[in-house]
């Protein structure tokens, strides 16, 4: 396992902590907006600089919906997410990213999937029902309205990964991710305006929003997608595994938030699912290697 890959993990493990620690006082619209506004700061220069401009103004509608549907929607839902449930929580329900992704190309793109592949797939969203059922019940209506905002986020996430295979084919991922960020930042300049706290935030939440932009986001970002010119998106993929496990420790070290035996158990339910759904376990494989009798 190597450095990036932990480092990474960290990185977007941290995340849950300091969206928490910002949307305690910017509120969710402009945690959002300013996190992807320093990100995207943070990133223009590599757009510039690195990127085909032709090909990223050609491509300009498909971006802006990406950086919607991957960045401003889902850190907005997450923000407001955050405000009523736990960090842990959020990572594990973020964890499931993939299974959407797999269901969304299921009915969009038509790519059915292995027998395998489907067995994970009902497993995550087994793991996601009795986790979220747990939370929801013993907890306020406040609690399911969060709950639901990180399955949105999730699924806009699944939703992006498809548009980006149908529309932005060819693209390379540091065009999408830092033409993007600059996209929703654009987008979601009138929210942030329009929900900027009457209170001024106070130095904690400034230094989370930008630890928040420049660490977590655009610099995580350009590590993701150095793992994935070095392992592949495969391996780069299953960073997805540790960042329940970083957030996890990160709530409960420095949040005193409690680590429940419903979240470990579903929460390993949900990955298992995961790994499955994107054959990071591929058990028919294990099996051709069994000797016959």
């Amino acid at each position: 396992m190597s450095a990036d890959f932990l480092l990474l993990a960290a990185a977007w493990g941290s995340s849950f902590l300091f969206m928490r620690l910002g949307a305690l006082e910017f509120g969710a619209w402009s945690t959002a907006g300013l996190r992807i506004v320093i990100a995207a700061l943070a990133m223009l220069p590599l757009l510039l600089l690195r990127c085909d401009l032709q090909l990223v103004r050609r491509k300009a509608v498909p971006l802006l919906l990406i950086g919607m549907l991957n960045t401003g929607i889902p850190f907005a839902l997450y923000c407001y997410a955050l405000q009523h449930i736990s960090t842990g929580l959020t990572s594990i329900l973020n964890a499931s990213s993939p299974l959407f992704g797999a269901l969304v190309a299921w009915i969009w793109l038509r790519e059915a999937p292995s027998r395998w592949r489907l067995l994970g797939l009902a497993l995550g969203f087994v793991g996601i029902t009795l986790l979220s059922w747990n939370k929801v019940s013993a907890g306020s209506e406040q609690t399911g309205w969060a709950v639901l905002a990180c399955l949105g986020a999730t699924l806009c996430y699944g939703i992006a990964a498809s548009c980006t295979r149908k529309y932005l084919e060819g693209v390379p991922p540091l065009a999408i991710a830092s033409a993007s960020l600059i996209g929703a930042a654009l987008l979601l300049a009138l929210p942030t305006a329009w929900y900027w706290p009457t209170r001024s935030p106070g130095l904690t939440a400034w230094g989370a929003l930008i630890v928040l932009g420049l660490v977590c986001t655009a610099w995580a970002y350009i590590l993701f997608y150095r793992l994935i010119a070095q392992a592949g998106p495969a391996k780069a993929l299953t960073v997805t595994f540790m960042v329940p496990l970083f957030a996890l420790l990160y709530g409960a070290l420095l949040l005193g938030e409690p680590i429940t035996p419903a979240m470990v158990g579903y929460g390993l339910v949900i990955l298992l699912g995961v790994a499955l759904s994107t054959e990071f376990i591929q058990p028919e494989r294990w099996l051709r290697r069994q000797p016959r009798p």
